[in-house]
Order: structure tokens, then sequence, then C-alpha cells
């Protein structure tokens, strides 16, 4: 794992050493910056399911002004902290489940990252709660990467890019107009 652009392009990243994670692949963090790569700078960042932090920290690459990473797990965050410490960036890093934090927030972003375990059916719950608490920023984005068995229900949020790599979808999601 490491940084694909911006001030900390080519840093390696740490990476689980077990199964219970799965980071993101380095074709799908390039393609999902790659749409964002003018959106990016200066926005705050939500990176939900942060696993070792690899989505967040490549926001931080290309210019994010601040990335909050939310994980459930002891270890994921420690490796989450470890990869900051590496590149020298300070952040917030909160362990609490998905729920529980977004239920704890009140305030909005610009850009919030979706990446639960395939097949939990947290995203339809996470998406729910962001919607009744107007969490997102009114041009913001919401970015989900699901498994090819799961569909991003547009019940809350518009649909308006979704992106096959492999098994895996980049679901782009925003405001309703």
């Amino acid at each position: 794992m490491r940084v694909i652009a911006g001030k900390y392009r080519g840093k390696p990243l740490a990476s689980p050493k077990t199964n219970k994670v799965r980071p993101t692949a380095d074709i799908v963090k390039q393609a999902l910056f790659t749409k964002l790569q003018f959106f990016v700078e200066g926005k705050s960042v939500l990176d939900l399911f942060a696993g070792s932090g690899g989505l967040g920290i490549e926001a931080l690459s290309r210019g994010a002004s601040e990335v909050v990473f939310v994980d459930k797990d002891y270890q994921s965050l420690g490796l989450t902290k470890q990869n900051l410490q590496s590149i020298n960036e300070k952040a917030l890093t909160i362990h609490s489940d998905c729920i529980t934090a977004l239920k704890r927030f009140n305030r909005q972003f610009d850009l919030i990252i979706l990446d639960p375990p395939y097949a939990s059916g947290l995203y339809k719950q996470c998406l729910e709660i962001i919607y009744k608490k107007n969490m997102l920023t009114n041009q913001g984005i919401i970015v989900c990467e699901h498994n090819i068995d799961e569909k991003i229900d547009d019940e809350f949020f518009e649909i308006f890019d979704e992106k096959r790599y492999g098994t895996v979808y980049l679901t782009y999601l925003q405001n309703k107009a």
C-alpha cells in the first residue's frame, strides 16, 4: 500500500496483517481520486471506515484541509495513526462504530467516504443518518466503495456516477436538486 499522488506520492503505508481489514486496492484508490482531483483541495473529509487510513491519507496528500478518521477496530486505528505519523500529519482519529460516530457529529463535510465491510448492510443506515443530520455540504460528495453484489440506494442522495473495477464498484452521490 502506498500514497498514489500529491505531496506524499510514493510514500509506503503500513497495512494490516490480517484478512479482517480490506484495504482499497491502488487501482480503485487512483480511480476515485482521479475523478475527484479538482474537488479535494481545501475540503473537509470524513473517512468513516478508515481501516489503515489509506483513503483519508490520499485526500490529505492531495490537499484536503482536514480528514476525520473513524474506525471501530483499535488495530486499524493504530495503523491509521502510524501512517499519519509517517507523513508527519495530524488528524482527528475516532474509535467508534459508524452509527454512534455519525449520531455524535454536529457538522458538515465536503467529502464523505463510506467503505464498510462488504455485505454489512451499513450503507443505507449511514446514508440515512448523514441525510437526516444534513452532514453533507451543498456541493458535497459521498463515495461508496462496495462489491458487485451490493446496490447503493438513492433514496436520500442522487447517484451521479458509478464505476466498476473488477468486483468493486465506486458509487458517487450528491444532494438531490
